[in-house]
């Protein structure tokens, strides 16, 4: 249990030891595949927590984060999101569930609060992950990317059709039929 990162706790009656356990985060199953897919779509990942640093780092390990912000109360995460957006990060992205996590989930310039989170978090969060998975966060970035693309898309075609089309009109060169509007 050493290395797992548990918190360690121990009982007993004078010189006898009665009970001896740990207890350790239970990561959930699809963390990895989550973190791996944020990566690989070009993200940053940090987590900020306010567990100790080492139950933080063995989780971190499991799940594929090297930068780890731990043993932070409420005001050291929204502190922390404040840094990274003043130190000239692109966009500052927060995920969370908790009562702690509402601060910083205000600061960050985009917030995902988990589903079955605490209801400060649910109401302070930008975007409510329904699902109370990690890969709903990799679903909604992918969408959210996908939706910036097409309104770049419908913006440049509707960029051309206006260059070509209002001097075409202008001239009268433009027949009703390529118009769209319906004949007399």
């Amino acid at each position: 249990m050493a290395g797992a990162g548990a918190e360690h706790y121990c009982r007993g009656a004078g010189e006898e030891v009665l009970a001896y356990f740990g207890l350790a985060d239970q990561v959930r199953p699809e963390a990895h595949t989550a973190i791996a897919a944020l990566r690989a779509g070009g993200l940053r990942v940090v987590m900020l927590t306010g567990d100790n640093e080492r139950a933080a780092q063995a989780v971190a390990r499991q799940v594929g984060i090297d930068e780890v912000v731990a043993g932070v109360l409420p005001q050291g995460k929204a502190a922390e999101i404040t840094r990274l957006r003043d130190g000239g990060q692109h966009c500052v992205g927060m995920v969370g569930d908790g009562i702690n996590d509402a601060p910083a989930l205000a600061l960050a310039d985009v917030s995902f609060a988990i589903g079955a989170g605490a209801d400060i978090a649910l109401e302070t969060a930008d975007v409510v992950l329904v699902r109370s998975q990690l890969m709903a966060l990799v679903d909604t970035l992918s969408l959210s990317r996908a939706t910036v693309s097409k309104i770049w898309q419908n913006l440049f075609f509707a960029f051309v059709y206006n260059v070509l089309g209002l001097p075409l009109a202008a001239f009268g060169l433009l027949n009703r039929c390529w118009q769209g509007l319906p004949w007399p």
